[in-house]
């Protein structure tokens, strides 16, 4: 059953979302090579705690033994932190969840460590692309399916692999709700949406097979093939018919230096840092 949110309930998890947010953008400044994941694990952990009297989301759900889930290279999704040191040229995927005001964020950006080949350059970059075609198709009049259909088809026009295993999902008092949202799909199939859902929308896409594999730590999701795989998620609301992102890449790109408007047609007002 999909549990649509009233526009107060929208910006209450608007705050929990810009508490990922922050902390992504607090991971940006540390993310570098020789850092380890546990290390991102444990300031990320204090920072949301501390800085934001917020919970961590993950950590305990499931089992979940970690604030962070940080997948490197490879690893597609669901990482568990650990004392490998970062080396020039890795990517690692950071996906964080927090709660604030009894609704949970939940957002992910995939970060370069140091210098990294052009190719993964590219990956990352198409990926990301990606998150904003689907955001594109969550409007009124359209279904589930139209998101993943935009998302697969643009990612397999660079020859990528989309992921079929893991989706995105309805987002609020839980972590997981109606709907599932795949990143691949058929026009006009899948429920429809409707004014008041939130959702996660966050493709997981491979440079080589959309095939993966669970390693025998029982969470962290591989590619097949051993290339390369990005993730990018938004929490995003419908708003008058139209997507209104809760989440933001902002505080990354101002600690990275980058310059950005991509989500500006996603917000009905403007985001004040």
């Amino acid at each position: 059953m999909i549990i649509t949110k009233t526009l107060e309930e929208i910006e209450l998890m608007r705050e929990s979302a810009l508490v990922v947010s922050k902390t992504l953008g607090m991971l940006a400044k540390e993310v570098k090579p020789g850092v380890t994941t546990n290390y991102l694990d444990k300031i990320a952990e204090a920072y949301i705690r501390d800085e934001h009297q917020a919970i961590p989301g993950f950590k305990g759900l499931y089992d979940c033994p970690s604030t962070l889930l940080c997948s490197v290279n490879e690893a597609v999704v669901h990482g568990l932190p650990t004392d490998r040191p970062l080396e020039e040229g890795d990517i690692v995927a950071i996906d964080c969840g927090a709660i604030k005001n009894e609704f949970y964020g939940d957002h992910a950006y995939t970060f370069e460590v140091g210098e990294v080949a052009a190719e993964v350059k590219k990956l990352l970059k198409v990926t990301k692309e990606s998150l904003y075609v689907g955001i594109r198709e969550f409007k009124h009049g359209n279904r589930v399916g139209d998101i993943g259909y935009a998302i697969q088809n643009y990612c397999e026009s660079f020859g990528y692999g989309v992921v079929r295993e893991l989706v995105g999902h309805g987002l609020g008092k839980k972590l997981h709700e109606d709907p599932e949202v795949p990143n691949y799909g058929r026009r006009g199939r899948g429920k429809k949406l409707v004014e008041g859902m939130t959702i996660a929308i966050e493709p997981m896409i491979n440079m080589g097979t959309h095939r993966v594999s669970q390693l025998k730590d029982g969470w962290t999701i591989v590619t097949r093939d051993g290339k390369p795989s990005a993730h990018f998620e938004h929490d995003v609301a419908l708003v008058n018919g139209k997507p209104e992102l809760l989440s933001t890449f902002a505080y990354v790109y101002e600690a990275l230096g980058i310059e950005s408007d991509e989500e500006r047609e996603f917000r009905q007002k403007d985001l004040v840092l």
